[in-house]
């Protein structure tokens, strides 16, 4: 509901703003802006090393879970033919490991883990005759993971340094470009599905040495609602 408050705001906002004669139904540029909402599906897939003070620490059925973020995100379109396109997108969002399962109300493995989910796709849309258009498509995806800090929990085992490791891998897509007038605005709803690689988590003390690494599973949605301007 909030994105789809922001969204309408923007509207209203750029409804106001742009020329009469700004834009094109047509043209081969689209610019959207968005207020995205970031849903990881984090899980632990692996503890594959730990000292023996955090080995005893950790009980059988633990697991983590990264949380939600709400973001505003800038798409950059552009139409090779006028049912095909190349997108990418534009934002950083930030997300806490805490933990789950056995470990549940455990907070801070990692906190403020900062993320630029860089996402290139090719789309096809759907002509309809109508002021709304469907689309599907699909595209490389590389997630840069940086600025990341030691949790408490992770903090009272001994850590003093987090990394969170980048990772690799596609992502699907689908929604519709909504025409609001015959100058290239439009209201936009976008879904994307994120299949990645496995991400490596590595903790350290301060002498530098390494005393918990883990491997995560993180295939997270990225839904999304705003404006969009053709031109």
């Amino acid at each position: 509901m909030r994105m789809v408050t922001a969204a309408v705001a923007i509207a209203a906002v750029l409804g106001i703003s742009l020329p009469a004669n700004a834009g094109s139904p047509d043209g081969r540029i689209q610019v959207k802006v968005l207020a995205t909402a970031v849903l990881p599906r984090g899980s632990l897939k692996e503890v594959r090393f730990a000292t023996p003070a955090i080995a005893a620490a950790l009980p059988v059925g633990a697991d983590t879970r990264a949380d939600n973020n709400y973001v505003p995100t800038i798409a950059i379109e552009y139409f090779l033919k006028p049912n095909i396109s190349l997108e990418t997108i534009c934002c950083v969002t930030e997300h806490d490991i805490d933990g789950a399962g056995a470990l549940d109300g455990a907070e801070g493995f990692v906190a403020d883990r900062k993320i630029v989910p860089a996402t290139l796709t090719l789309k096809y849309h759907a002509a309809t005759g109508t002021a709304i258009k469907p689309y599907a498509g699909a595209g490389p995806a590389y997630f840069l993971m940086f600025s990341e800090k030691v949790g408490s929990t992770a903090r009272a085992l001994g850590a003093t340094r987090a990394k969170v490791s980048d990772t690799a891998g596609v992502a699907l897509q689908a929604g519709m470009d909504i025409a609001l007038n015959d100058k290239g605005l439009g209201f936009t709803l976008d879904a994307k599905r994120y299949f990645l690689g496995d991400v490596k988590a590595r903790w350290y003390d301060d002498n530098h040495a390494m005393v918990l690494e883990t491997r995560h599973k993180l295939d997270p949605w990225v839904l999304s609602a705003g404006v969009a301007w053709r031109f």
